[in-house]
């Protein structure tokens, strides 16, 4: 063998190993590859993202009702400006009809669904298992861009306040001024870091964060109240205001009605709490069918926090309006966006102001990393499991980058202003609050429970009011929930296509009748012939029929015993399945039973178990289908019937790599 001749020009040292062009650029990105897709498996259905994981540790309601807190109770931070803002004088008739529609609707309306939906899929969960079918779907595809528009708006509202709270304090440094974009931008992609690296004890810090706020906050309101107190004129003079202003008591409660679309974002919380249910600790009687200790858990978490959150938003309305001129609340004002931080630097000191703004900051960036969390259990919880997102959206690496990029296009669409972000936010509150108040009620109708359908039926046309004028007033929320729409359906649909060919069980079980027929014909025959029949009238000339064209036209010898494969269809959109495969006797012949939504999947996945149990690669026999190729095909993406033994073919082409251990696909 001669040897490589290294010449002057030549890199290559001799007795060195040498690496070829590009070598450590491929490592590089190998690696890449890796540390993305960590948790990624083959296995369809099995997505390890947060969302389908079961918690390691549950806790008790009280702690978890502090993780979802850190969304809920965060909004004290801008919801009193943004009140003043929408409400002026009235703020706190508004926020009135706001707590009497928070505790008189929203809380029934989550209390049932933590009953009917206790593993923290939520009102979408309900809805999509009382409208089947691609009519289910298409809904919970457009409550998830609403979902995703109130969650990815919580993280950029959330860090835009936090930033406005970082800049308007005294002892900030002068180069924040004007920089509120480029800050809420980093509080973001330190989000986004947290979660790149793992984010662990989250409740931990929550219940940390979520005492030392409400304390603070407790305090602020109750130094304020003592100086209203002591300073009574303050109320005559805002009713003066507000008589001079308005007049009319009932044009007062008009306009205060007219109002509480804007206020919507202190309904936030509702939708996180039942999210949450599994985190929350049961009893070891709970059965998992109806775990009534972790329901009733989430239900004292519900009102807990509804009430609690309640008297903090009477009270603050309250010290705000009457304490707080009208004017510092406008954009660019020392207390847009921040009343209660204004009113404790005001009373408390600058250096009280400084710890309270502090803590706010920190509740409003861990607010963002709540949603976060709430996205990449959203996701993976639907999506793929609908076949309409790749396996990588199972992930939390990806997701999280996509995510963040999302958020920083929002951040500077909106030019990181919390007051313009306000409409978005209310939008993805209120649209799933009507949906959960739909969802209630379609379930009392199903259950014939007359009192709580009507009911449940008022509170959705309030909320579904509520919803339409706040898109009227902020279209600005539809918009982006129509962009998220949009990308979700048009993502959904390429999947969809893109996966198609896929095998789609997530387990598949033969009962001892099935297992029994294969193997007779594995041991004795050493072959397992299957032939494809579509169920007609079960009647014994159709078995027989079907078997005498098959003989002749494919060729099966006389002696060889055949099993007849028989798939029953059910929802053609469900993506991911359990399938169990039934042995039957009819007619004298041997049957397999199944129901699936996808027939050429669900051949080949059975055929494919065939061979595992047998050691036998299978046989399996079809019939052309009639009519156009194109129409069949588009009826196989819909119904999932169709062309049904070319791709069955397909997709076993695609499964199994090696020809020798492919089930063979016949076809006359």
């Amino acid at each position: 063998m001669s040897t490589p001749t290294v010449g002057a020009g030549s890199n290559i040292t001799p007795g060195v190993p040498h690496e070829l062009p590009g070598a450590a650029d491929r490592r590089t990105s190998a690696r890449l590859r890796r540390w993305l897709t960590v948790g990624l498996t083959d296995n369809t259905g099995r997505h390890p993202g947060p969302g389908a994981a079961k918690p390691e540790k549950t806790h008790s309601w009280w702690r978890v009702m502090c993780l979802t807190g850190v969304d809920y109770f965060s909004t004290l931070g801008y919801q009193p400006a943004i009140a003043a803002l929408a409400a002026g004088l009235l703020s706190p008739f508004a926020t009135i009809i706001l707590i009497v529609i928070t505790l008189a609707g929203a809380l029934p309306v989550y209390r049932r669904v933590a009953r009917e939906s206790f593993r923290g899929e939520g009102s979408i969960a309900m809805l999509e298992r009382l409208l089947p079918w691609w009519g289910g779907k298409l809904v919970v595809l457009v409550l998830l861009g609403f979902a995703a528009t109130d969650f990815m708006i919580t993280i950029t509202l959330s860090a835009a306040d936090a930033t406005a709270h970082a800049i308007e304090n005294p002892f900030a440094p002068s180069w924040f001024e004007g920089q509120q974009v480029i800050i809420t931008l980093v509080l973001i992609a330190a989000l986004a870091v947290v979660f790149l690296r793992g984010f662990k004890e989250a409740i931990n810090i929550a219940v940390v964060l979520v005492a030392v706020f409400l304390l603070l906050n407790a305090v602020v309101i109750v130094v304020s109240l003592t100086h209203v107190a002591e300073n009574p004129l303050v109320i005559d003079d805002w009713w003066a205001a507000l008589t001079a202003e308005h007049g009319n008591p009932w044009v007062m409660v008009g306009i205060a009605l007219i109002a509480f679309p804007k206020l919507a974002l202190g309904l936030s919380g509702f939708e996180t709490g039942v999210a949450v249910m599994p985190q929350i600790t049961g009893s070891p009687s709970d059965e998992q069918s109806n775990p009534k200790k972790r329901i009733q858990g989430a239900k004292r978490l519900l009102t807990t926090a509804a009430l609690i959150m309640s008297a903090f938003l009477i009270t603050s309305s309250v010290v705000t309006t009457l304490l707080i001129p009208q004017e510092a609340f406008q954009a660019g004002g020392p207390a847009n966006g921040r009343a209660l931080a204004y009113l404790a630097h005001q009373y408390l000191g600058e250096g009280f102001g400084t710890v309270y703004d502090v803590s706010t900051i920190a509740i409003l960036w861990f607010a963002g990393a709540s949603a976060m969390a709430g996205l990449l259990n959203l996701v993976p919880r639907y999506l793929p499991r609908y076949g309409m997102a790749p396996h990588w959206a199972g992930l939390v690496r990806p997701l999280v980058l996509v995510f963040t990029a999302i958020a920083v296009i929002i951040t500077l669409w909106f030019g990181a202003d919390v007051d313009a972000q306000a409409g978005a936010y209310a939008t993805g509150v209120l649209v799933l609050i009507t949906s959960a108040s739909v969802a209630v009620t379609l379930s009392a109708m199903r259950k014939k429970q007359r009192a709580a359908m009507i009911g449940f039926a008022v509170v959705s046309v309030l909320f579904l009011y509520t919803t339409i004028a706040n898109i009227i007033e902020r279209p600005d929320g539809v918009r982006i929930a129509a962009l998220f729409i949009i990308g979700i359906i048009a993502v959904s649909i390429i999947s969809r296509v893109q996966r198609s060919f896929q095998l789609r069980a997530t387990s598949v079980t033969l009962d001892p009748t099935a297992v029994d027929f294969v193997l007779t014909d594995a041991d004795e025959y050493d072959s397992v012939r299957i032939i494809a029949n579509e169920p007609d009238d079960g009647s014994a000339r159709e078995y027989s029929q079907k078997v005498a064209e098959e003989r002749r036209d494919s060729g099966i010898p006389q002696r060889s015993p055949v099993i007849f494969l028989e798939v029953y269809p059910s929802d053609s959109s469900d993506f991911e399945e359990d399938l169990v495969v039934r042995g039957e006797t009819a007619h004298g012949y041997r049957v397999l039973r199944v129901t699936s939504g996808n027939i050429p999947n669900t051949i080949a996945t059975v055929l494919l178990e065939i061979r595992d149990i047998t050691g036998v690669v299978p046989n399996i026999y079809f019939e052309w289908t009639e009519g156009s190729p194109i129409s069949n095909m588009f009826k196989y993406l819909v119904t999932g019937t169709g062309e049904v033994a070319p791709v069955t073919r397909e997709v076993l082409r695609r499964a199994e790599r090696d020809r020798r251990h492919r089930p063979e696909v016949h076809v006359s």
